[in-house]
């Protein structure tokens, strides 16, 4: 199958991409490079530097003409959107839209849309989250993403597009960000490498739900799989971690003993964020398969590659 991945040159794009090759299939990759690292590009497909809002996007379509569109490539910096919206709109939007468009006039038969679960759904008391839960986003970011969820399924009831909303939980694993706007095992691991202590914002007691790249990358392609499932499911392990618990898992691998010291809390951060994974394993035959002690190994050994002695 013919498929395009926007931003897969990126964390979790290119782990996608890596899935699609493996599976045979035959991929395009776009990506504008702002995040992304051309070596994470795997050999196996071919390479668009392109935004996602150019003019040329149609000229790419036309001359690939893939029949599926995995949509990754997004403004992925909750705090830039809060600091500028009209940024963020424009690629998450106005770029989805783009894409959008291109994949209506190219006949594309299903689009993979990844969206986000924490940042869509905000803060709730119903955990794990299911998918039925209201979406409350509470940042630019986080309406981004819903308000793409619902032109996908516009484009599902007015063009006949298959489209499948994944909501991530945390992601993490190999090739994440570790400065910046990062997930915080990135962070973690990062100054551990390099002598840095990691500083816990709060008390520490604020949970995620941290699934690893690969499984994410895995429910990407079982969604290709499947083209009769449409809506939107939870990518996510249905447990809550807590930062101090993901601190000592890490100081464990990173062979550190000494505590944590402790931050000011950070204005409106979400207490808790855990998904009901239990539409994924109906619907795609999707589960977690990877450990969190097992995942933050395999991620610490990749960071220590990087940034170790």
């Amino acid at each position: 199958m013919k498929i395009l991945v926007t931003g897969g040159a990126g964390f979790i794009g290119s782990h996608v991409v890596d899935a699609f090759v493996r599976a045979g299939h035959a991929v395009t990759v776009l990506d504008n490079l702002a995040t992304g690292n051309p070596a994470w590009v795997n050999p196996g497909a071919t390479f668009h530097r392109l935004d996602l809002r150019s003019a040329r996007l149609g000229d790419l379509f036309e001359a690939e003409r893939p029949e599926v569109v995995a949509h990754l490539a997004a403004q992925a910096a909750v705090s830039r959107s809060v600091a500028d919206p009209m940024f963020d709109a424009s690629v998450n939007i106005l770029g989805g839209l783009n894409l959008l468009d291109s994949c209506r006039r190219f006949g594309v038969r299903r689009i993979i849309y990844s969206s986000s679960g924490g940042a869509g759904y905000g803060d709730t008391e119903v955990i794990p989250t299911p998918e039925g839960h209201p979406l409350l986003p509470a940042s630019p970011y986080g309406i981004a993403k819903v308000a793409m969820e619902h032109y996908l399924a516009a484009w599902g009831s007015i063009y006949g597009i298959s489209g499948l909303a994944l909501r991530y939980a945390n992601v993490y694993g190999p090739r994440q960000n570790p400065v910046g706007e990062a997930g915080v095992v990135a962070i973690f691991s990062h100054r551990f490498l390099t002598g840095q202590a990691p500083v816990i914002n709060g008390d520490g007691e604020q949970t995620r739900d941290y699934v690893f790249v690969e499984d994410v990358a895995d429910a990407n392609l079982r969604a290709l799989e499947r083209p009769a499932v449409t809506g939107a499911v939870n990518v996510g392990t249905g447990i809550e971690t807590s930062v101090n618990d993901l601190y000592a898992r890490l100081a464990r691998a990173a062979g550190v003993t000494a505590p944590p010291p402790h931050g000011p809390a950070r204005p409106g951060e979400q207490r808790r964020s855990c998904l009901d994974p239990g539409r994924a394993a109906h619907a795609l035959g999707w589960r977690p398969t990877v450990s969190l002690d097992e995942g933050l190994a395999r991620t610490f050994e990749f960071f220590k590659k990087e940034f170790g002695p």
